[in-house]
């Protein structure tokens, strides 16, 4: 019997979400599930809360400006989006691009675990407060950025949104150098 590896894992829970008719009100209005994008053996996974415009139509996370942003923050590092994985909380773009409301986090949570799960990296970086507070709700974004938290041994780095960055420039300094971070992580971990 050929072992499953966790490209396949990681299409089952795709599939599983798309038969388990998750968030049945977004579905209908999005016109594809974003489920991820990268590489199934990232030794990093990168989480924001809810895909845009951009990526209801290409399907695939982080392809717009904030995506841009972060390929130049992977670059920085030396690496390459085909090196990480990247996905949403959410997988279906809410309407007008609204936040994900808490019931619709809450139903997309076992699917995102089981993708970490799968993947198996050493450190999941949370990108924005609605992917922080998925993982640990008691944390703000604004006191914890940067800094690596271990919960049930797992590594989680929390920073801020690239979209947020995008739109203040004291912010954008903040997360490159949180960002620049990553590696030092890594290494410890």
């Amino acid at each position: 019997m050929s072992k499953q590896t966790k490209q396949d894992r990681l299409d089952a829970i795709k599939q599983q979400i798309i038969k388990d008719e998750v968030c049945p009100d977004l579905a209908k209005q999005a016109t594809q599930l974003v489920f991820g994008d990268g590489n199934a053996d990232a030794s990093i996974v990168f989480i924001g809360e809810a895909p845009g415009k951009n990526e209801d139509l290409q399907g695939k996370p982080f392809v717009g400006a904030a995506g841009k942003f972060l390929d130049q923050m992977l670059e920085m590092i030396g690496l390459k989006r085909s090196d990480v994985y990247i996905t949403n909380i959410v997988k279906y773009r809410p309407p007008n691009n609204r936040d994900p409301y808490p019931d619709e986090k809450q139903t997309f949570l076992p699917y995102l675990m089981d993708q970490i799960k799968a993947i198996g990296p050493k450190l999941v970086v949370t990108l924005g407060r609605h992917s922080l507070n998925c993982f640990l709700p008691d944390l703000q974004i604004s006191q914890v950025h940067g800094q690596p938290k271990r919960f049930k041994g797992q590594v989680y780095l929390p920073l801020f949104h690239p979209a947020a960055a995008l739109y203040n420039s004291s912010m954008k300094q903040t997360l490159i150098d949180d960002f620049a971070k990553i590696p030092v992580i890594l290494k410890r971990i």
